[in-house]
Formats: structure tokens, C-alpha cells, sequence
């Protein structure tokens, strides 16, 4: 079974770790049986260059969650975590001081930094990084959307001046609470998908679409040339989840980046993005159903206060794949 999904943070790492949850229990391998291959496409749209070392909080969040080093507690960073080297990092007066970095962080980081810097493409970076938390041994392919550096800024409103910030600044520093006018994404024009990005679209038996932030993760990816062509093109049914509860998210600022671009702070308001690829859509039992031809909506709880809840979740979302590529199949 061939799965691709398109995820951002740690939305998008807990539903996919639900997915791995889910399939092991479901699926149990056997001598006879074909392993469940899941190629997740991360998001490198809010990589940021720090003490000269570049991070990728997406990706990095997804090799932590998936091999079993996240910090529980944030959704981000490593477990049992120290920050030595960022107290010492302030002490000296280095900016900036409002992204935190610990010290197992500062050695992926350092890893990373030292490999792109010897011309290695990020997709084999990252492939290293997955062999260190043994992502292969999950059957979990993990893919930067593209090997060319590509930055989210957020141009914002401060006292009628309007200026341009790194969207990490934005997200963390200030909460997204400064007024933003626009985002822009320097970079992606230029960009190309990285290898086996669109192989990995167009042959999947499933696509799922995490509830990853649809504007500044999931919004990102497709904004890789190619990769929307690829969904509209792939026989794969797409299946996505929505990150909203109630039209607002679990976490993190999904409405204030749906505000931005204009777009209904709702369930359907999220589908409307997705509607030239989407096939089906989960919504939480309390949202109204958005009512689209030819768009199968199922409502379901959506709140991953757990492995197993996400394990739920991810599964329901995989079985209505799985039922509508059987629907579509020839008798």
C-alpha cells in the first residue's frame, strides 16, 4: 500500500505517527503481505538561517515525532532536552533570542549546516537524518517538497509602516499577533520539487492531507511548481482532514493566516483550497458539512488529544481513501 501525505509541523507528525499507529495494528505484516509505504512530503517553506546554521522546524518536527524523539509537551523539539549552548548563545548578547534552540537540536542543525555547505542536496540531507531515527524501518520515506531554499516572509503593519518579516519571527516571536497584510515566499518561483515528489503523487494508491496549516504548510507545497498539476493529474483519491475545530484550529494561528489571505475561517473555507484536487474531506462532528459535487465529507472527531485518538482519525481518513480508489476501479 502506497500512501503519500503533505504535512507540515506538528500537526501533520502527530496525525502521521496515528497513521503508523494505526497501520501496524490494522495491517500486521505477514510472510505474504505488502508493506504499507508512506512517503511524507514536508513543507521547507519556514526554514530559517540561525547562527549560521539552517534549520528546517518542519522537517526536523517530523523526523522527531516519527522516530520517537519529539518533546511530548511542546509538539516540537527533542525529549529530555538541554540549552547550554543557547544560555551561553545569550550571555554573549547573539540574537535572535526569541527562537530557542536546544543542544541535540544545535547537533541536527550543525549535521545539516555541514552537509549543505559541502554542496550535498537537502533531499539527501534529510535521507541521512532519516536513517539516524530509522525512519526506513517505519516504511516511511521522508521528502523535503524541494531541494531550493525557499523562506516564508510576512509583510506586516507596525504603526502604518508596512515591512517584511521571516515568518518564524512572525509565528513565534510575536504569536502571530501583528497585523499581516501578505505573505511572501521568496524562493518558491524558482523552485523545482525535489526527487520523487511527483513520482511519489502520482503513483500513490492514497494521497492524505494532514491538518497541517493550509496556508503556510500545505498552501507552501503546492506552490511548488508541479506539485498541484500532480494532484489534479494522480488517479489516487485525495484525502484531506481539516485543521479547524469549531472555525478555529487546535493549534497554532491557521484562521489568522486564512484571515490574511481572505479566505472563511471555516471547515469549508479550508476545502475551497483544496477543491481542484480534493476527493474527500474530514470535519469535525460539530462543523457544518461543506456541501461540494462530487467532495465525499464524513464527520468525525478531530481532536488528536492522544496517539490512539490520532490514530483514529488517520485511519478514517486512509479507509475513505481506500474505499473511493475501490469505487473507482474498473469492474
Amino acid at each position: 500500500m502506497r500512501i503519500t501525505a503533505l504535512a507540515g509541523g506538528v500537526g501533520g507528525a502527530r496525525f502521521l505517527r496515528g497513521l503508523l499507529h494505526h497501520a501496524r495494528h490494522t495491517y500486521p505484516l505477514t510472510p505474504d503481505s505488502d508493506p504499507l509505504e508512506l512517503t511524507v512530503i514536508g513543507n521547507t517553506g519556514d526554514d530559517i538561517t540561525l547562527f549560521g546554521l539552517r534549520v528546517c522546524p518542519d522537517i526536523d518536527t517530523l523526523l522527531y515525532t516519527l522516530g520517537g524523539g519529539i518533546h511530548e509537551g511542546q509538539g516540537w523539539g527533542r525529549a529530555d532536552e538541554t540549552h547550554s549552548v543557547a544560555g551561553e548563545l545569550a550571555a554573549l548578547g547573539a540574537e535572535p533570542q526569541w527562537f530557542t534552540l536546544g543542544d541535540k537540536d544545535f547537533g541536527t542543525h550543525v549535521y545539516r549546516s555541514q552537509l549543505l555547505g559541502q554542496g550535498m542536496p537537502l533531499s539527501a540531507v534529510v535521507n541521512r537524518l532519516s536513517a539516524r531515527w530509522g525512519l526506513g524501518e517505519l516504511g516511511v520515506r521522508l521528502l523535503p517538497m524541494t531541494d531550493t531554499p525557499v523562506e516564508t516572509h510576512v509583510v506586516v503593519d507596525e504603526g502604518g509602516q508596512q515591512r517584511a518579516i521571516h515568518f518564524q519571527e512572525w509565528w513565534v516571536r510575536h504569536r502571530a499577533e501583528l497585523p499581516a497584510e501578505r505573505f511572501v515566499v521568496a524562493g518558491l518561483d524558482k523552485a523545482t520539487p525535489a526527487p520523487g515528489v511527483l513520482d511519489a503523487i502520482r503513483e500513490a494508491d492514497v494521497v492524505l492531507l494532514p491538518p497541517s496549516n493550509p496556508v503556510v504548510s500545505i498552501g507552501i507545497i503546492l506552490g511548488v511548481p508541479g506539485v498541484r498539476d500532480a494532484l489534479r493529474g494522480t488517479r489516487a483519491p485525495v484525502v484531506g482532514v481539516s485543521p479547524l475545530v469549531g472555525g478555529r484550529p487546535v493549534r497554532g494561528h491557521a484562521d489568522v493566516c486564512l484571515r490574511t489571505i481572505g479566505v472563511e475561517e471555516s471547515s469549508a473555507g479550508v476545502a475551497g483550497l483544496y477543491s481542484d484536487f480534493l476527493d474527500g474531506w474530514l470535519v469535525d462532528e460539530e462543523d457544518p458539512m461543506p456541501d461540494r459535487r462530487g467532495l465525499e465529507v464524513q464527520r468525525r472527531p478531530l481532536l488528536m488529544s492522544s496517539v490512539d485518538a490520532a490514530a483514529e482519525m488517520a485511519g478514517a481518513a486512509l479507509d475513505l481513501g481506500l474505499r473511493l480508489r475501490a469505487e473507482r476501479a474498473p469492474a
